[in-house]
C-alpha cells in the first residue's frame, strides 16, 4: 500500500483557474523577460495581481505579447499534474528560498504540461482548457523599486 506523503497545511483556498494561470504567467514572464517568478502575488477569483522585478518597464507591445502568449498556452489544453519529491531532490531543480522553515521534507511539484513546473501546495485545474481567457486589466511601474505590477482577470 502506497503511503500518502505528509505536506504542510495550506492556509488559503485558491480559485483553481486563477492559480494555474499564475503558474503560466510566471513561466511566460521568464521566457519573455528573462526575469524570475513573481516576487509578490495576490490571487483571487475576480481579479489578481502579480509583481515582478524587471530592469525596465515593459512597453505596451510587450504587455500585449505577454497576454497573447499566456492565452496561447491556455489554448494548448495542457494537463496539470503533480508529483511528490523530497527537498533534497528539489535542490538545483527549484528555488527553495521561498519554502518556509517549517516546510515538510516532501514537497509537491505542479506541472502545467511541459511548459512549467514549480513547487506548490495550492489548488489547480486538471487541464488548461478549464481556465478561460486571460486579460490584463491594468499595470504600473515603480521606477525606484524596479517593480512591474500587473492586474488581471479571467473571462
Amino acid at each position: 500500500m502506497e503511503q500518502q506523503p505528509h505536506l504542510n497545511d495550506h492556509n488559503k483556498q485558491e480559485y483553481p483557474p486563477m492559480h494555474t494561470t499564475e503558474h503560466i504567467i510566471n513561466q511566460t514572464m521568464i521566457r519573455l523577460f528573462s526575469c524570475g517568478r513573481s516576487i509578490s502575488a495576490h490571487i483571487e477569483r475576480k481579479k489578481s495581481k502579480l509583481d515582478y522585478r524587471l530592469a525596465d518597464c515593459p512597453a505596451e507591445e510587450e504587455v500585449k505579447k505577454l497576454e497573447e502568449a499566456v492565452n496561447e498556452v491556455i489554448a494548448w489544453h495542457l494537463p496539470v499534474t503533480t508529483e511528490f519529491i523530497t527537498q533534497e531532490e528539489a535542490q538545483g531543480r527549484f528555488d527553495l528560498k521561498r519554502l518556509p522553515d517549517s516546510a515538510s521534507e516532501t514537497v509537491r511539484v505542479v506541472k502545467v504540461g511541459d511548459y512549467d513546473e514549480c513547487l506548490c501546495i495550492g489548488a489547480h485545474v486538471e487541464n488548461t482548457s478549464e481556465i478561460g481567457t486571460f486579460k490584463i486589466i491594468s499595470h504600473d511601474w515603480d521606477e525606484e523599486a524596479k517593480r512591474w505590477r500587473m492586474r488581471f482577470k479571467l473571462v
